[in-house]
This record gives C-alpha cells, structure tokens and sequence, in this order.
C-alpha cells in the first residue's frame, strides 16, 4: 500500500554505517533505520547473538518464562527507574502500553473522572488510534477523526500553558524529552522541571517517550539524565532490539503493579530472539568509554554545524549527542536529501525546512566531515 514516500533505492546489504544497494555502491548512512541502527548495520554482537538464539529457542507465549526476556528486564530496569517492564513490538505499542497503564493508574485512584492525558504540540508518539490522538499534530490526525477523547495539547516549554491545562482529572503527562518527528526540539530544563513538579501535586504520571531518545541517542543512556530527575514511567523501542522489533515499557517500583494480570497483553512481546538482540545491545552500549565518544562525535558534528549557521547557511542548530537537525533559510529539505542520495548519502527531512540527522553512535570524524563538506556544497549552490 503506498503508505511510505520511499526513496528511489532498493538495499541488499548493511555493514556498520554503509547501506549497499543491488549494485554493490555504498551509501554512508545518516538515518539509521529512524534511529533504529543505532550500533550501525548488522553488528557482530547483535549478529551472534540472534544466530544462537534462534538455533535455541525462537518464541513460547507469555504464559511462562525465558532468560533472554528475564535478562533484558534486568538491565533495562537496573539501569533506569528500577521498577518492572512489559515488553511490545514496536514504539507505537509502547506508547499505547503506557496509555493504559496512565489510565488504569487514573482509574485505580480515582475512577472515570481521572483520565486525561496531556501531551506536547509538535510530538509524535505513534500511529495507532491512541498514540495518534496523543500525537498533537492535527494534519497527521485529519483523516482518522473523531479521535479517542481524554487528551490536552500544550505548547512545548510553555510552562503556564502547562500548569493552567492540569487539574485532578489528569492522570499523565505523555512527553518526548526531545521531539524527534517534530524536528528535533528539546524541552528546556525548567519545563521538565515544572511537568516533574505539577505530576507530583497532581497525582499524576510523569512519562517519557525515549522511543527515539533512548539508548545512547543524545550522548546518554537515555535521554532523561540530561534534566536531573526522573520520570514515573518510559517507553523504548527502535534500536533497543538491535533492529529486530521489540518495544518496553518500565515504571518505577511504585507504578510497577498497576498492570495486572488480564489488562494488558501481548502475544509477540518479549520474545526469546529480539530480547536476546537486545542484551547484545546493552554490552555494547554500557561498554567503557562507548557513550563518552557519542557525546564526543555529536559535539564535533555540532560544532561544524554551528559554523555554516555563522556563514548564514542555516537557520538553527540544535539537539543533543548525535540526534541533530538544522533548518534552512528556504524550504528546500527535501532537495537537499534527494542530492544526497545521488551522492551516496542518506539524510532525512522532517519539515520542508528541516534536516535531522541520526547517524549511528559508530560513527567517526571523517564520516561527518563527508556530509558537513556535502551540505555546505549544496546550500551554497
């Protein structure tokens, strides 16, 4: 179905950060599957691992246990908000995931009249019915109405929006930490700040969309370390299975039991092969010095942004470890990725105006040089 504004490429192949098309030409990669490469294309260790679990065992139902999905929880959880994790197939099931949970939790405490959900202007949370309708971008939600009703937009970083839109009826607040769908735009510290500071005094939860942020993303291991405080509840998913498809959701130890048997489920989640993806995924990440050279990589990419910003070439810079974008002074984005393609390079545009790059956290200097020297060519052109 044409769902999909594909490029006019097929690929057979990925090592590291190249993509080789049928005849055999590299393209350097600055996508990343959306962020779901992000130790770049067939990595060994993901590779090994999903070969000797799938001579194992490849799937039983939730019904009983496996060490892959046991094990996965395990560093999930020990490495973020120490609660419980249910494991989905994909970002959007996630997110419907911690809608229920939001909501059941609103129930639990105070019945029907305790169900709505605030969420940000500009992000994206998904395609399904309810993660559509917490995406506050109504160009994306025209064709599907009526939406699922018990959801508020406010503007991200508005703090007296934010504060004016809560009262004993909200159950969550639903936010990314940084908007990847919408551009690229991180919340600003005193906003987190005051969402962390109204859920308390509400009795609502704070949860993170670390969907796209998550696992290295922004330079840490997940995206909220950057605002020094934590949220309630946070979903993952894209490269947490190493581009096999898994989602989770993990919650404090307080909201841990809010699921209960029969409220929620999932026929394929937290399967033996993308969850032995996954702990591959994580020994890699935890590696000693791993994360300080994404946080490395992103400053110098960002650094040599920030130049052609001074040369006029650009508009804005912003984002955080190797989640970036620029905007243009003219709508031309979806120009400058068709160039690159023709050039053997992969970029993305989120916007008429708007590049974002997600390169996988393998990336070196040289690699970034090659599409900084690219992009400087073409916008002077």
């Amino acid at each position: 179905m044409p769902t999909y504004g594909r490029q006019p490429v097929e690929f057979v192949r990925g090592e590291g950060c190249y993509l080789f098309d049928q005849d055999g030409e590299a393209y350097l990669d600055f996508v990343s599957g959306l962020s779901i490469n992000n130790l770049g294309h067939c990595h060994p260790a993901v590779v090994e691992a999903v070969r000797q679990q799938v001579g194992r065992l490849i799937h039983t139902c939730n019904l009983y246990y496996t060490e892959p999905g046991g094990e996965l929880a395990r560093l999930i959880s020990g490495s973020s908000l120490g609660g419980k994790v249910f494991f989905a197939n994909s970002g959007a099931e996630a997110n419907e995931a911690a809608i229920k949970l939001a909501r059941k939790f609103g129930h639990d405490l105070g019945g029907e009249d305790k169900h709505r959900i605030i969420t940000l202007a500009g992000g994206f949370h998904g395609r399904t019915m309810a993660t559509l309708t917490a995406t506050a971008q109504p160009e994306k939600q025209a064709p599907f109405t009526p939406l699922l009703p018990g959801f508020t937009y406010v503007p991200a970083n508005d703090i007296d929006a934010l504060a004016a839109a809560m009262d004993a009826d909200v159950c969550a607040i639903l936010m990314e930490p940084v908007q990847g769908e919408g551009g690229v735009r991180p919340l600003t510290q005193d906003f987190v700040q005051a969402a962390r500071e109204l859920t308390g005094r509400h009795q609502a939860l704070l949860i993170f969309d670390e969907v796209q942020t998550g696992l290295g993303r922004t330079g840490r291991l997940y995206a909220y370390e950057h605002f020094q405080i934590k949220p309630d509840v946070m979903t993952l998913a894209k490269s947490l299975g190493g581009a096999l498809p898994i989602g989770a959701v993990v919650a404090s130890p307080r909201y841990s039991d809010v699921f209960t048997p029969g409220t929620h489920a999932t026929t394929f989640g937290g399967g033996p092969v993308p969850c032995a993806a996954g702990i591959a995924v994580f020994q890699q990440l935890t590696a000693p010095g791993f994360l300080d050279t994404v946080r490395e990589r992103g400053d110098f990419m960002r650094s040599r942004l920030e130049r052609m910003l001074d040369d006029g070439l650009l508009t804005d810079v912003r984002g955080a470890g190797l989640m970036l974008a620029v905007d243009l002074p003219r709508p031309r984005a979806a120009e400058i990725v068709s160039l690159a393609l023709e050039q053997k390079l992969i970029l993305n545009n989120t916007s008429a105006e708007t590049i974002r790059f997600l390169p996988p956290l393998i990336v070196t200097e040289d690699m970034i040089r090659r599409v900084i020297e690219f992009l400087k060519i073409a916008l002077e052109g």
